[in-house]
C-alpha cells in the first residue's frame, strides 16, 4: 500500500523522513477480491526472493500479521535468513491476520512481543524462551517523541472543523467474515447518521472488501461539510486527531494498542479485534445499528470519560524500539539460531 497512489503514496513520507529505502517492491494485484488477495501474496514472494537474491540482509525484521509480512517469511525461507518478528502471540478472531501472525511466529527466530501474555503465548508455541523477549508495542514510541499538530493545522489537513470534536472511524474489511462486511460497515454508518456526529474517516487497507468499503464511504461523506474521508493520514496527523476526537469508532488496531494511551474512548465493532488484551477505554458491540447507537452515547459521556483519569496503556511505555535494538545487536546469528527447536512445556501429572 505505500506505492499506491489509491491508498495515499505513503513511501512519500519515509523518503521524506530521511529513511533510506533499498527496494520497493511493487505487489498489490489490483482486484478486490480473495483471489486477488492471493496473488498480492504470490507477488511478494516473488519480489522479495528477487531482493533477498541481490542483496540477502543479516535479519529480516517484520511487525505484525499482514499477508505482506508471511510472504517476506517465506521468500527468506530457502535463503536462510534469520527473522525477527513483532507483535506475535497477539489474537485477532475475526481476521486471517490471527492466523497469519501464528505463522509468522513458527517462521521467526527472534520474538518481540508487546506484553507478557503476548510472550507466554509464544512460548507455548514452542519457541525458545531464551529469544523470546517483551519489549513492548514499537508504535507508542511515536507517541513519547510526536510533534502533535494543533487544531488549526489538523482542520486544513482534513477539510472540516473540528470543533465541536468529531468522531475518528476506520473500518478495515473483516475477513473472515467476509460477506458480512458491508453489513457491518453500513450498521456503523447508520448508527453515526442517526446520531448526526461529525465524522473523519479514513481509509481501509487493501484487503478483499477494501473498496467497496472506500466506495460506500465517499457516498457517506458525500456533500457534507461535517464528514470527511481521507486516504492516509500519516503519523503525525494521524496520532494529532486522537488528542482532539471525542471518540474512535471502527474495527482498528490502532483503537485497542494505542488510543489508550489517549484516554480515548473506542467502540470496537464486531469480531475484528476479538482476543486482544484491552484496556477499560474499549466498548466492544456487535455490529447493529442500535448497538453502536448505544455504545457511541456512552463512549462520548462525560461519565465514562473521568472513569478513564489515570488510564496506563497495557501495550508499553513508548521505549519499544531501544530495547529492540539492543536485543538485535547483541543476539548472535548464524545456524545455531535458524536451526530451529521445538521447545515443549512441562507435562502435569
Amino acid at each position: 500500500m505505500h506505492l499506491s497512489a489509491a491508498f495515499g503514496m505513503t513511501v512519500d513520507e519515509i523518503r521524506n523522513d530521511g529513511i533510506p529505502i533499498a527496494e520497493c517492491i511493487e505487489t498489490l494485484s489490483g482486484e478486490d477480491s480473495a483471489a486477488g488477495a492471493g496473488r498480492t501474496i504470490a507477488n511478494t514472494v516473488r519480489g522479495f526472493a528477487d531482493s533477498f537474491e541481490r542483496s540477502p540482509p543479516d535479519i529480516l525484521l517484520l511487525m505484525g500479521d499482514r499477508p505482506e509480512m508471511l510472504a517476506a517469511a517465506t521468500a527468506a525461507l530457502s535463503f536462510a535468513i534469520p527473522v525477527a518478528h513483532l507483535h506475535g502471540g497477539e489474537l485477532t478472531y475475526g481476521a486471517i491476520d490471527d492466523s497469519i501472525r501464528h505463522a509468522l511466529t513458527k517462521l521467526s527466530h527472534i520474538h518481540f512481543a508487546a506484553t507478557e501474555s503476548y510472550a507466554a503465548r509464544i512460548r507455548q508455541l514452542g519457541e525458545d524462551p531464551a529469544h523470546v523477549h517483551v519489549t513492548g508495542g514499537p508504535g507508542l514510541d511515536n507517541l513519547r517523541a510526536l510533534d502533535f499538530l494543533d487544531k488549526a493545522d489538523l482542520e486544513t489537513t482534513v477539510g472540516m472543523p473540528l470543533d465541536p470534536a468529531p468522531l475518528l472511524c476506520t473500518f478495515h474489511p473483516v475477513t473472515l467474515e467476509r460477506e458480512d462486511t458491508i453489513g457491518q460497515l453500513d450498521a456503523m454508518l447508520e448508527a453515526i447518521d442517526r446520531l448526526n456526529l461529525p465524522t473523519v474517516f479514513t481509509y481501509p487497507n487493501a484487503d478483499p472488501e477494501g473498496r467497496r468499503i472506500i466506495e460506500r464511504l465517499e457516498r457517506f461523506c458525500g456533500g457534507r461539510n461535517d464528514r470527511a474521508l481521507v486516504a492516509n493520514l500519516g503519523t503525525q496527523a494521524y496520532f494529532s486527531m486522537m488528542k482532539h476526537v471525542a471518540a474512535m469508532v471502527g474495527n482498528s488496531s490502532s483503537g485497542i494498542t494505542e488510543a489508550a494511551s489517549f484516554r480515548l474512548p473506542v467502540v470496537n465493532i464486531g469480531s475484528r479485534q476479538g482476543g486482544r488484551l484491552r484496556a477499560p477505554n474499549i466498548i466492544d458491540v456487535e455490529p447493529e445499528a442500535d448497538a453502536i447507537v448505544r455504545a457511541i452515547e456512552t463512549a462520548t459521556s462525560d461519565a465514562f470519560l473521568a472513569g478513564l483519569e489515570g488510564l496506563v496503556n497495557p501495550y508499553g511505555d513508548g521505549h519499544a524500539a531501544e530495547r529492540i535494538v539492543h536485543l538485535l545487536r547483541d543476539t548472535p546469528l548464524g545456524p545455531s539460531l535458524v536451526m530451529k527447536k521445538f521447545r515443549d512445556l512441562p507435562h502435569n501429572g
